[in-house]
């Protein structure tokens, strides 16, 4: 029975690897690094999107509670949009709280209107309050997906039933013109960590699944054997990283000595652990993992050459702390210049925060990754 399970895996494997070669070599790959060499990401996490004006702050100083809504949300995007110029904008969960969204398309549209008035492309995943509202689960994926500008998708059709809603990876291009123009020199994985556990006995968050895990471990294999491969043949595979809302049980295995940014609440991770991240330690390509849903922590620690990393809480109408300022996360991949001057592939990948003050102070900035390296501030 072992070697029949062992047959078929290898049979499904083989059938998701081998027509992916020519797929990935595709010259239209929606993301690409620009010029200049860099690709950047903003990171909004917990937005809790309500009604707009008419949904009040939570957590703020008393002088900003007359004049303060999901408006002041809105503007936090705008503002980091316009200071950023991010090539991509992920939006990790809890993009609308359910409860205080009256009508869940409205809230979604309302709460994605930045990113999709700028014309930058954007993908989402879902918190553990997206679907208290007006839509379940999979109705918000769906919309999300059928948004402007958006890379969202519902989930991959390569493994199906798979668990949740919003599971899909991208892929992003080295530089147009370049020799790695057609090979994706970074990938993006986008998982949803659930909500809450519906096993009886096991209480608390949702967690990522084996179905989802078999997916991502196809998809890594995957994308390896295409970046290997000619042409151009690599030595390992291009860096990844994953983006989900609910942190991992791993997340609580740092303390102050090891990691950057601060901690000033519990881990709020599922009572099981799944093994996701043995299973992205094993992939070999994930350099970096983002999430929300803990909304006072914003540190960033390494834990077998994987960066565990939070966002901080970003929205008004999300438990906070008065006087310690919304924030958002950045990351910028760059690439290395060749022996003849040209860009290749991934060199580092770094980081840094900003807040929602006066001057968009930013803070923290740290290397997560290089191609000598593992991580250290800068």
């Amino acid at each position: 029975m072992a070697v029949l399970q062992s047959c078929l895996y290898l049979v499904v494997l083989l059938s998701v690897i081998l027509p992916a070669a020519k797929s990935l070599r595709n010259p239209a790959m929606r993301l690409r690094f620009g010029k200049k060499g860099e690709f950047k990401i903003l990171q909004v996490a917990d937005m809790h999107y309500g009604d707009g004006k008419a949904t009040p702050c939570e957590d703020v100083l008393p002088s900003q509670l007359a004049s303060c809504s999901d408006l002041n949300t809105t503007a936090f995007v705008r503002r980091m949009i316009r200071a950023e110029n991010p090539d991509f904008i992920v939006f990790t969960g809890d993009n609308i709280f359910g409860f205080d969204a009256t009508d869940a398309e409205k809230s979604l549209e309302a709460a994605f209107g930045q990113a999709i008035a700028s014309n930058i492309p954007w993908a989402a995943v879902l918190g553990n309050h997206d679907q208290e509202s007006t839509l379940s689960r999979e109705g918000v994926m769906k919309h999300i997906v059928g948004l402007k500008n958006t890379l969202s998708r519902v989930n991959p059709s390569e493994v199906n039933p798979i668990d949740g809603f919003g599971n899909y990876n991208l892929e992003v291009g080295g530089v147009q013109g370049s020799a790695f123009q057609n090979k994706s020199v970074l990938n993006l994985y986008f998982l949803d960590s659930g909500d809450y556990s519906t096993v009886p006995g096991i209480f608390g968050y949702g967690w990522i699944k084996a179905s989802q895990q078999f997916w991502f471990q196809l998809t890594s294999a995957k994308l390896k054997r295409a970046y290997m491969s000619k042409p151009l043949p690599q030595k390992s595979a291009a860096p990844g990283l994953a983006y989900f809302h609910i942190p991992l049980p791993e997340f609580s295995r740092f303390d102050a000595s090891n990691y950057t940014g601060v901690r000033q609440e519990g881990i709020s991770s599922p009572t099981v652990n799944s093994g996701f991240f043995t299973s992205m330690v094993e992939s070999g390509d994930v350099k970096a993992v983002f999430t929300g849903h803990d909304h006072l922590n914003d540190f960033c620690g390494a834990l077998n050459g994987i960066n565990l990393c939070y966002a901080g809480g970003f929205g008004y109408h999300a438990y906070g702390k008065a006087g310690w300022p919304r924030r958002a996360r950045v990351v910028v991949a760059n690439l290395e210049t060749t022996s003849n001057g040209n860009w290749g592939t991934v060199k580092s990948i770094r980081t840094w925060k900003r807040l929602d003050d006066e001057h968009l102070t930013a803070i923290d900035a740290q290397v997560l990754w290089s191609k000598t390296s593992v991580g250290g501030l800068i």
